[in-house]
């Protein structure tokens, strides 16, 4: 998910770069979203590996 987040930040710069800026605006919000959403992801991940871990000790 990270990776995509790269991908539209790229695009964002690159079209805001050529001056399409209405393009680069909703590329930004687009690789917002998927950076916050791979960051909540990973937290539950850590959470729940962390509380796996107490459970097996």
């Amino acid at each position: 998910m990270l990776k995509w987040a790269l991908i539209f930040l790229v695009i964002s710069l690159v079209t805001g770069f050529l001056g399409f800026s209405g393009i680069s605006a909703a590329t930004a919000g687009v690789a917002k979203i998927l950076f916050y959403l791979a960051v909540v992801i990973f937290l539950i991940f850590l959470i729940l590996a962390l509380m796996a871990g107490s459970a097996v000790v």
